[in-house]
């Protein structure tokens, strides 16, 4: 998992906190989509510590979750083509006629 926050203090501080708590994790400026300032980017957090943890330290430090996507994007397999009548239904019922 890992968690985003704006200021390098605030993600250096939950790394601390991670590490002395025995998580690996890991801290790296991202660039996140549509930014152009180099020197403004945020600091992503990358950890194995459990979700909650680093959901409680993200909100203490005015961050958030960026939650990973597990599980592979499966789609469901298209389905068969209708079997569509080749003429037009018949209103009216031909013994009557």
């Amino acid at each position: 998992m890992r968690a985003i926050f704006f200021d390098e203090d605030d993600a250096a501080a939950v790394a601390a906190r991670l590490r002395s708590d025995g998580f690996e994790v890991e801290v790296q400026q991202e660039r996140l989509a549509g930014e152009d300032d180099d020197e403004d980017h945020q600091w992503a957090v990358l950890s194995d510590a459990p979700g909650f943890m680093l959901e409680v330290l993200a909100d203490a430090h005015d961050g958030w979750l960026d939650e990973e996507d597990d599980e592979p994007d499966v789609r469901p397999s298209p389905l068969a083509p209708l079997d569509l009548p080749t003429e037009p239904r018949r209103v009216k019922r031909p013994d009557l006629g």
